[in-house]
């Protein structure tokens, strides 16, 4: 229970990340909303429906809200601006999901359902608002840019040469390509 409690809290905040960061925050603001209404409302729906009890949802919602508020503290304690973080708002949208388990006398098909619509509605509209007491987030981006990039935000160059070299990429191939012979013949000597 604690590796899934842990996990999950970890994954929602990282499924943020493009908010999470003012420097791009309105930037991916679609697919913030997408990914954080998803993590929320599977994460909440995991917990509610494994403790039965309502009010679990905004519990687990908290627990996130802390942890993001520590990382913004160590972030301006780097000497960042205070609002280089911006925190998401779950709370709200898990008090809902919450609202919803009581209200359909525990019904996981209706709590899944509407649910999981009221998260995907309320998110965006609390992030949104969340986002527009910010200070401009360009400016945050030019005059404190993060030291490294993440991932999906790193430019990919053409990779011509490199991979045809690699002996991973050599062995990945040919395993791929004899793996289909192999089982044929083994499955061919079973018979």
């Amino acid at each position: 229970i604690v590796v899934v409690a842990v996990n999950s809290t970890l994954l929602t905040i990282n499924a943020g990340d493009y908010i999470f960061y003012t420097d791009w925050a309105w930037t991916s603001f679609v697919i913030f909303s997408i990914s954080q209404s998803t993590m929320l409302a599977v994460g909440a729906v995991y917990y509610l429906l494994f403790t039965g009890v309502p009010g679990t949802a905004t519990y687990y919602a908290t627990i996130m809200t802390i942890y993001t508020w520590v990382a913004k503290g160590a972030w301006f304690a780097l000497g960042y601006p205070y609002d280089f973080v911006a925190v998401p708002v779950w709370i709200p949208s898990a008090m809902l999901l919450d609202l919803t388990y009581w209200a359909t006398r525990r019904n996981k098909h209706m709590l899944i359902l509407v649910g999981g619509t009221l998260v995907g509605l309320s998110l965006p509209l609390f992030n949104m608002i969340n986002l527009l007491l910010v200070r401009d987030p360009l400016e945050v981006a030019f005059k404190y840019p993060r030291p490294t990039l993440p991932p999906y935000m790193t430019p990919i160059e053409p990779q011509v040469g490199k991979f045809y070299n690699s002996p991973v990429a050599l062995g990945a191939g040919a395993s791929a390509v004899l793996t289909v012979p192999i089982a044929a013949l083994g499955a061919k000597l079973n018979t």
